[in-house]
């Protein structure tokens, strides 16, 4: 299929961009590192998480920062083709207009996949233990993906509308942000009431709690359905403002 084929080589380039770029390797995956081994080791203690292996409790907060990092960089590098002229010029081929920037979606995918499994084997160094099935893992890799694709949508507007490299990449901070006013790091029962709501009813704080319910064979409760219904909803309007701000360009 020629569609299909035209996504491939679109995503064979972006990909050969990620392994030549070392500061893109270091913020999607060691730097979340960093902050796992700051947090068990250094914050770890002084933390009332109400479990005693704190690891544990971190990692799925962990997970949503480095994935909210690595979308940034879909978000540069589009702004890169776009100011470059790279799109004009791959326009003007005969291959599917849409591919480029599927190109670009599914090597944000990849990348954060590969960030995300680096992430968990230091976390298993560390002490991380979990009893969950087969199913359960896939579960969890299931609401990863779907959370990185969401916010590579996202980042997708970003990077065709920016008018600057600051622009096309600012938008991320926020979103690393907010896993810090959530069920990430500590529960949202010890926190002042003001914030306690704005945490418990934001998305990753549902996402958070589903990860962890699934890591630890817990019930998911109602969490996974708002999950889901904060991803599903949120990445099916960036994803009409995406390719509303794509066509502009064709």
């Amino acid at each position: 299929m020629k569609f299909a084929r035209d996504i491939s080589v679109m995503f064979g380039r972006s990909m050969r961009h990620i392994s030549r770029s070392m500061d893109t390797i270091i913020t999607t995956a060691i730097m979340p590192i960093a902050m796992m081994l700051l947090f068990v080791y250094v914050l770890g203690g002084a933390i009332q998480a109400g479990t005693d292996n704190y690891v544990n409790f971190l990692l799925p907060g962990i997970l949503l920062i480095a994935i909210a990092s690595g979308i940034s960089y879909t978000a540069y590098r589009l702004f890169q083709d776009v100011q470059k002229g790279i799109f004009e010029r791959f326009h003007s081929m005969p291959i599917h207009h849409s591919a480029v920037l599927w190109g670009h979606v599914l090597t944000s995918l990849v990348s954060n996949v590969i960030s995300v499994i680096v992430i968990i084997l230091v976390s298993l160094i560390m002490g991380f233990r979990s009893s969950a099935g087969v199913f359960s893992w896939l579960a969890v890799a299931g609401i990863l993906i779907l959370f990185t694709l969401t916010l590579t949508w996202i980042a997708a507007i970003a990077g065709l509308s920016a008018k600057s490299v600051e622009g096309a990449s600012a938008f991320s901070y926020p979103l690393i942000f907010l896993p810090f006013i959530s069920s990430a790091f500590v529960p949202t029962n010890t926190m002042p009431a003001a914030v306690r709501v704005f945490a418990e009813n934001q998305p990753v704080t549902s996402i958070v709690n589903t990860i962890r319910s699934l890591l630890s064979c817990q019930p998911v409760g109602n969490d996974i359905w708002i999950a889901l219904v904060w991803c599903v909803g949120i990445m099916a309007v960036a994803y009409l403002f995406a390719m509303k701000a794509y066509r502009r360009m064709i």
